[in-house]
């Protein structure tokens, strides 16, 4: 009597990359966006970009937009990140079209809510933001910008003009195959909350700050 093996059928090949899960409209105060939303396949986040208008291929202007709860949502002035966010969804709108990709899982640069909050303690005692997040043993900068690359690809857009003071986002997007045509700078007027952290953002990280330069009476 021959006995029957049975055959293992192949496992599922695990999905990667960025996936569009849904477009909806999104009327806000700075005016109407279509929230396109995708889940990343990689790290599981779900991921937002707001639309404006006819985006186009080309000179798309763009906003890559870190997730910050206390900045975004809370309206701290320990950074410029709320103000930030709003002056990109306003600059968009005036453009007549563009798009901010709102990228969750770049809380704190990458190290996530509840150590950010350390970080902040930390800085409250005196360190800067760079020692604080060494201080953690943690990666002063932990984010990765595939996600937005996929999210500008899908969204058809070959180049755009960048919304940042950061020169690793830009070199980000190019190492991920998206055109960097221009860098436009999106400066906040700094308080005296911020403006040790926006220091050490132009010294130790190389933001592109020059409005610092005029608020030299600030501690």
């Amino acid at each position: 009597m021959t006995e029957k093996i049975g055959v293992l059928g192949k496992q599922p090949q695990r999905r990667t990359g960025v996936e569009r899960v849904v477009n909806a409209p999104l009327p806000t105060v700075y005016g109407k966006f279509q929230a396109i939303g995708y889940l990343d396949h990689d790290r599981g986040d779900e991921q937002v970009a707001l639309v404006h208008g006819d985006l186009g291929a080309d000179r798309v202007l763009t906003r890559l937009h870190s997730e910050c709860l206390t900045g975004d949502a809370f309206g701290s002035q320990h950074c410029e990140c709320g103000d930030q966010l709003a002056a990109a969804l306003r600059a968009v709108v005036a453009e007549g079209a563009g798009v901010v990709v709102y990228l969750r899982g770049h809380e704190g640069r990458g190290i996530g809510l509840l150590a950010k909050l350390r970080a902040m303690a930390l800085q409250a005692e005196g360190l800067d933001t760079v020692e604080a997040n060494l201080a953690l043993g943690l990666p002063v900068d932990a984010r990765d910008y595939a996600v937005a690359a996929g999210m500008l690809k899908d969204l058809g857009v070959r180049s755009v003009r960048l919304m940042s003071n950061n020169p690793r986002k830009r070199e980000a997007l190019e190492r991920h195959g998206v055109e960097v045509d221009e860098q436009v700078p999106l400066l906040i007027e700094p308080c005296e909350s911020n403006i040790t952290y926006l220091r050490t953002k132009r010294e130790r990280l190389d933001h592109h700050l020059p409005h610092l330069d005029a608020v030299g009476h600030l501690s």
